[in-house]
């Protein structure tokens, strides 16, 4: 098993005022050689948006885009014609695919918003855009893995053109804790949300993360009031 440490205070920072912004990979004006990804994993933003304010319409191709609430709404607007408010607790998906343009704004006059958007490169080019959608059921996250993304639209939660699935999980008990792969190819990306968890003996505290390749199951010892977000991507870029 090999680790890849992803320490928060590591990662870039860019504050316009109105989206105080840190990218976990190279983003923007922020590049760093060794950080350009994970696999297909291509970004993890960790944005606040301050009332009233948002990202403009702009275009995106061939890319997977999800959005995952931590905080707030979001206001989501796009050339297929979907309008809808992403609440914390949702999570909202859009495959980019031949070319899709968007818009997002916190709606809210009085409160910021909270989120993390992630992008993986797609397994398939040039497909049909599309836009999902789905509330995550909150006492399924305690002291378990709730699945909030797959290959496979049969399946819980989301999902996306990537071997992909992401998982969350909060917990309010010290305990151990593992997770085992669903495709033995893939790695694993994990955030430590909020609270702390020890991964192959590294202690992992608040938006710390650790990138695991080379295993098909992994254990964590996790306190009382920790969540974590489990992705679990190709690290193949197709």
């Amino acid at each position: 098993m090999k680790t890849i440490l992803y320490p928060a205070n590591e990662r870039g920072h860019a504050n316009h005022g109105w989206l105080n912004a840190y990218h976990s990979f190279s983003f923007a004006n922020w590049y760093y050689p060794e950080k350009v990804n994970f696999g297909v994993l291509r970004v993890l933003n960790d944005d606040t948006i301050a009332p009233g304010m948002g990202f403009g319409t702009h275009p995106h191709d061939n890319m997977e885009i999800i959005t995952i609430p931590l905080e707030g709404d979001l206001a989501h607007k796009d050339s297929m014609g979907n309008q809808s408010i992403i609440k914390h607790g949702e999570i909202q998906v859009m495959s980019a695919g031949t070319g899709i343009q968007h818009s997002e704004f916190n709606p809210n006059a009085d409160k910021q918003t909270k989120l993390f958007q992630i992008w993986l490169f797609p397994n398939k080019q040039n497909v049909t855009p599309r836009y999902q959608q789905l509330s995550i059921h909150q006492p399924d996250l305690f002291n378990k893995w709730q699945q909030i993304l797959s290959p496979n639209p049969e399946d819980d939660g989301v999902w996306i053109h990537q071997n992909a699935w992401f998982h969350l999980g909060k917990f309010n008990q010290t305990q151990e804790v593992s997770y085992r792969w669903k495709d033995g190819n893939n790695g694993l990306y994990v955030m430590v949300v909020q609270g702390a968890a020890t991964i192959n003996n590294q202690v992992l505290t608040q938006r710390d993360a650790i990138g695991i390749v080379g295993a098909n199951e992994v254990k964590f010892q996790v306190q009382d009031g920790t969540q974590l977000l489990l992705l679990e991507v190709p690290m193949q870029i197709s």
